[in-house]
């Protein structure tokens, strides 16, 4: 994922948010930030670059009546965690969607997404003594 191509501004995911497996029920990975046409997930096993999955996300109920919305993403990049080598990141690009859902996911990137920060730190962003 050297290379940033992003159009769309991304938020970090501030809510602990599954993707499943459409078909399975299968636990993919937890949304760990994400744009208006896709997101990056946390996951215990890396996922194919390319592969095509359906997939489902729960635990809207909060934001929306329905208890989950469905839709189609294709994965774009996947490395494991600079951090924590158990996890790998996962870049997906939203391919389908129904508009009412499209709808429910954009709500959660405002409802949850946090505006990424920069990383410049001096000393006065810590106490001292």
């Amino acid at each position: 994922m050297a290379n940033n191509k992003r159009k769309l501004p991304r938020r970090n995911f501030s809510y602990y948010m599954r993707v499943l497996d459409k078909h399975t029920g299968d636990l993919i990975g937890q949304i760990s930030d994400m744009s208006t046409g896709g997101f990056k997930l946390e996951s215990s096993t890396p996922v194919a670059v390319g592969l095509t999955m359906e997939l489902c996300i729960d635990q809207l109920s909060e934001i929306s009546g329905k208890s989950f919305i469905i839709f189609t993403a294709r994965t774009r990049w996947c490395e494991r965690d600079p951090y924590d080598p158990t996890i790998y990141n996962v870049g997906f690009q939203l391919v389908d969607m129904t508009p009412a859902d499209y709808d429910i996911f954009v709500k959660m990137f405002n409802s949850y997404g946090e505006q990424k920060q920069a990383h410049h730190k001096t000393n006065t962003d810590y106490i001292w003594g």
